[in-house]
């Protein structure tokens, strides 16, 4: 399974997220994303500080990002809600340089 897929919804990612991490960071490996994140597994503070991430990191409102697989588990489909094909190039283009 890609780490990305490209929709008529938008982008959606497969990441790996390590809470409790000592930095914040996205991690590119071959099969998915990995985040780490200094926000603990607690009272829904880590999914929350992942969308909080990458909206900052893509440059998107968090409105526009969703988890919408993996709310309890550290392995989480992420889905971007971008239609406009230059945020698209821009997020594909972020990724790749990582």
């Amino acid at each position: 399974m890609p780490y990305i897929e490209f929709s008529d919804k938008g982008i959606t990612l497969n990441i790996k997220v390590i809470p409790n991490s000592s930095k914040n960071e996205l991690i590119k490996e071959p099969d998915r994303l990995r985040l780490k994140i200094t926000a603990p597994p607690v009272d829904n503070k880590a999914n929350k500080f992942v969308i909080e991430y990458l909206s900052k990191f893509f440059k998107i409102p968090k409105t526009s990002i969703q988890i919408i697989r993996g709310t309890t588990s550290r392995e989480k489909t992420i889905l971007l809600v971008i239609t406009e094909k230059d945020k698209r190039d821009f997020i594909k283009e972020l990724l790749d340089s990582k």
